[in-house]
């Protein structure tokens, strides 16, 4: 397993590997965006988790949901067409880590639709967090491309998880332990 997360970590951060820091356009400052941000981390985590605990076609079509609902709430915290507080963002953001690991923890088997509507309304906050937070110098689209490349990355990197623990015999348990600590971390996040 830690073979298969390096092998992921390498992917999503190539430049660890760089002697030198990279001047950017914006694009590695996308792909950092969700990966050093632990709610982001954990509730991008929590929908490849979620996805494989549903099984199927969810493993992609959930994640799918995600992404394409993050880019276009990016969009519109980008170009600023619609005015949410930080507190109301950043309140979604941890209500998903919360709901998602709780979701995770409860281990029903949820119809797609349902779990792809569910992540899609999360994704709304992500997105717009993304979109608001775009560093001055860096072009916002390269910014886009990255966020959601880290994105895309870190629900594989879930999904490998799900696959991982679906090996062991005691899977479903491994599964939800790990979203109840998602849960006790985002409640942790809430009350700070």
């Amino acid at each position: 397993m830690i073979k298969y997360l390096s092998f992921i970590l390498l992917c999503i951060l190539p430049e660890l590997c760089l002697a030198h820091e990279v001047e950017g356009n914006g694009f590695m400052a996308g792909i950092y965006h969700p990966v050093f941000g632990l709610d982001h981390l954990l509730a991008m985590l929590a929908v490849g988790i979620l996805s494989t605990q549903i099984g199927d076609r969810a493993v992609w079509l959930v994640p799918s949901s995600f992404v394409v609902i993050m880019l276009i709430a990016g969009f519109v915290g980008m170009e600023a067409l619609v005015d949410l507080s930080t507190t109301q963002v950043e309140m979604g953001i941890v209500f998903s880590v919360i709901l998602l690991g709780f979701v995770i923890a409860l281990d029903r088997n949820m119809p797609i639709i349902i779990a792809s509507l569910f992540v899609a309304f999360f994704a709304i906050f992500h997105g717009y967090a993304h979109g608001v937070e775009v560093p001055a110098k860096a072009n916002p689209y390269y910014f886009a491309c990255g966020f959601v490349i880290g994105t895309i990355m870190i629900h594989l990197a879930g999904v490998l998880i799900g696959l991982i623990a679906n090996r062991w015999k005691t899977s479903a348990v491994v599964l939800r332990y790990s979203g109840a600590v998602m849960m006790g971390i985002g409640l942790q996040m809430l009350l700070a």
